[in-house]
């Protein structure tokens, strides 16, 4: 690993991905961080033993990559105040932000920026996330590697070729986790409600959710068949789908991602117009 990796705000986010690093074999003297919080900078040094630091631009000028992590609300402030530093040493600029666009960053870093743009999802935070990429034409082909190799190190990663699918990463895995959360706070629910205690019920529905998810991930059959496995003719599970799909569970999930890619596409517009 000969390259450095600094990152730009060094909160949870950050720290998942730079624990990841440092779990893979990642050097912890190549990582740095600028993060203004006297607790947080503490902690990562810590529990990484990483170097930190108050000034964003001390770490745009001394590393390979730079990974933005900053709400994408202060991201146009805080690219404009690190460009000519970003300009003098033509990092690689990963950002983990939602809703800012390449090219809003390639501009606000001052032009011609080597720029991937990365929707993961708050699993990473226990290393099981999932991220769409893209990368922009200044983007090398060892950049690229870098770039997945930093995000894999929480979870999976896919590319994109075409940027605006960003938005429907963002509705499908970005946001996704919340949807999951609802289905097993629905399970819940009904369980308490069918007379199970609130405790045995909640425990009952977050080891399903996982190990319907863990068996779907490391199955070689789709879900619609590992579905098909589990439902018997005539039996529980059988009357059980039938019922959500008379009251329109898979119409409503689309029209719901519609919604939210939609909405990713509305905050971009915003975000990247500055105001």
């Amino acid at each position: 690993m000969n390259y450095s990796i600094g990152f730009i705000g060094g909160g949870n986010m950050a720290a998942s991905i730079i624990g990841g690093l440092i779990n893979d074999g990642f050097p912890a003297n190549n990582i740095r961080v600028a993060e203004p919080n006297d607790t947080a900078r503490g902690q990562l040094t810590t529990n990484f033993g990483i170097q930190t630091e108050t000034d964003n631009a001390q770490v745009a000028n001394n590393v390979d990559v730079l990974v933005l992590a900053v709400k994408p609300q202060v991201m146009k402030s805080v690219t404009e105040h690190i460009a000519a530093s970003v300009q003098d040493k033509q990092p690689l600029v990963i950002s983990i932000a939602a809703g800012i666009r390449s090219n809003n960053l390639s501009d606000w870093l001052g032009g011609d920026v080597a720029v991937v743009r990365s929707m993961p999802n708050t699993p990473a935070l226990v290393q099981s996330g999932a991220a769409g990429l893209f990368a922009n034409n200044n983007v090398s082909e060892s950049q690229r590697e870098q770039a997945e190799s930093i995000l894999r190190a929480v979870g999976i990663t896919v590319w994109l070729d075409n940027e605006q699918l960003i938005d429907a990463v963002t509705a499908l895995s970005g946001s996704g986790p919340a949807y999951l959360f609802y289905v097993i706070e629905a399970m819940e629910n009904a369980g308490v409600k069918l007379g199970l205690d609130a405790d045995i019920a909640r425990r009952l529905a977050v080891q399903t959710a996982f190990g319907a998810s863990k068996l779907a991930l490391e199955s070689s059959d789709d879900p619609a068949l590992l579905r098909e496995k589990v439902t018997s003719p005539g039996g529980t599970t059988e009357r059980a789908l039938e019922r959500l799909k008379e009251g329109g569970l898979e119409t409503l999930f689309i029209e719901a991602l519609q919604a939210a890619s939609d909405r990713a596409a509305e905050l971009a517009d915003q975000l990247g117009s500055g105001d």
